[in-house]
């Protein structure tokens, strides 16, 4: 109705109804309530979905205290009867075309009443399995429901759950170490409902946190799919620490602010600590061959790499490349170290010293253009970080090291001051 009414304002100036300043007031209004009872239904939609959750833990509780004492047919219906509740209720709402409040309470609820009823009839008739096997069966069951409702509670779960599937499976967590293989198949299904909250909902809060989750589960999960050795390890990692932060340069994320954007800062992060790695001589003094790939992870590094020359080319990056857009290329740079390294492994350290110094006087310099004291001071933290390094494999004296760390930090206090300063006159301005 409101926005049905702000859509006939401008015909009402035209016509000399209402003048264009009562219309602006009237259009804020209107908005203002909109952006209020928007808020509400969100809080109402939080505490829904922590009440289907309190509830159901409710259940399994009071269940629990008297378990022992049912039979086995009973036990099979009290098993089944969360999975029957949740499903009636997840009908109600979709047939009755309920608020999202229900769609996402009802999504949740049944969400873990079908882990619950899973493992309690395992439970019940001893059925054997392992968490990975229960995990992936529980998810492949709910996944229906992101779609079906919509459910941004449903998604989140599901995304966090395929991570731990992955991780019971692929990590020595378990007896039996297998890649997980099926993570990939979650994940997939997973990104058309992700997309579409980047289409249509890309600056709200809920789509920053898929924008921190996704890249998160990827770097956790990465490791569950490599079986080579561990400096071979850090390199395909500095691949998939490429793309996502290439991702993250993607137009429609740079228009996000940067706490929005994680595949921006994730990427970052992860880059300067793998560089900061490599750039040690003992990690390159030790022989290790392109032959001690096998065939899977040679895959994956030239899917990665692939991929990251794609998102070159989609942000043409290679047309606008300059000095602030390093971290774009350190994927292809790796390969250039890893070359060097049969040479002369001081050459390659050298190298790695180069750029990772490179990395933080552009970041300082992107800081002074922007006029923005956290990039600014990331730049500073990398510079000082590098130094660190180097005090713990050069020998120094205490004296010399401690002037240097006297000179850095006092690099930090001029260096804040002087961009104070000259906001400070911008603002006078």
């Amino acid at each position: 109705m409101d926005s049905k009414f702000i859509k006939e304002l401008p015909e009402l100036i035209q016509n000399g109804v209402i003048s264009k300043e009562i219309a602006s007031k009237i259009e804020n209004y209107y908005n203002s309530r909109s952006a209020s009872k928007s808020s509400s239904n969100n809080l109402f939609t939080i505490f829904g979905v922590l009440g289907s959750l309190l509830i159901g833990l409710g259940i399994i509780l009071i269940l629990a205290h008297n378990w022992d004492d049912f039979s086995k047919t009973v036990k099979s219906i009290l098993a089944f009867s969360p999975l029957v509740v949740g499903q009636f209720i997840v009908g109600y709402s979709i047939l009755k075309e309920k608020s999202k409040t229900w769609l996402e309470s009802s999504g949740v609820f049944l969400f873990f009443a079908v882990g619950s009823s899973i493992s309690l009839i395992s439970q019940i008739y001893n059925i054997p399995g392992n968490l990975s096997s229960f995990l992936l069966s529980w998810i492949l069951l709910c996944l229906p429901l992101i779609y079906l409702l919509k459910s941004k509670g449903v998604l989140l779960l599901t995304l966090i759950f395929a991570t731990v599937y992955a991780c019971s499976l692929g990590y020595s967590f378990s007896s039996e170490t297998k890649v997980p293989w099926f993570y990939i198949l979650l994940f997939v299904l997973l990104l058309p409902q992700y997309f579409y909250h980047l289409k249509n909902n890309l600056t709200t809060n809920f789509t920053a946190i898929l924008n921190w989750l996704f890249p998160l589960s990827l770097i956790i999960v990465f490791g569950a799919f490599l079986n080579t050795v561990y400096r071979l390890d850090v390199i395909l990692y500095s691949f998939l620490l490429g793309f996502i932060y290439n991702v993250g340069q993607l137009k429609s994320f740079r228009s996000l602010r940067v706490s929005k954007n994680g595949f921006l800062v994730i990427g970052s992060l992860g880059l300067v600590i793998t560089m900061l790695m490599v750039s040690f001589e003992s990690f390159w003094n030790i022989d290790f061959e392109i032959s001690f790939l096998g065939n899977k992870e040679l895959l994956i590094g030239g899917f990665l790499m692939l991929s990251t020359l794609y998102m070159l080319i989609k942000n043409n990056s290679f047309s606008k490349f300059n000095f602030n857009n390093i971290f774009q290329f350190i994927p292809f740079l790796m390969i250039l170290f890893y070359a060097t390294q049969s040479l002369d492994t001081r050459i390659t350290v050298a190298l790695v010293n180069i750029t990772v110094l490179a990395l933080g006087v552009s970041i300082v310099k992107k800081g002074v253009d922007k006029a923005s004291f956290v990039i600014l001071n990331y730049g500073l933290l990398i510079i000082t970080a590098l130094i660190t390094c180097r005090f713990l494999d050069t020998e120094m004296t205490f004296i010399i090291r401690g002037l240097l760390f006297i000179i850095v930090g006092a690099g930090f206090f001029v260096t804040n001051y002087l961009m104070l300063k000259k906001q400070s006159k911008t603002l006078k301005k």
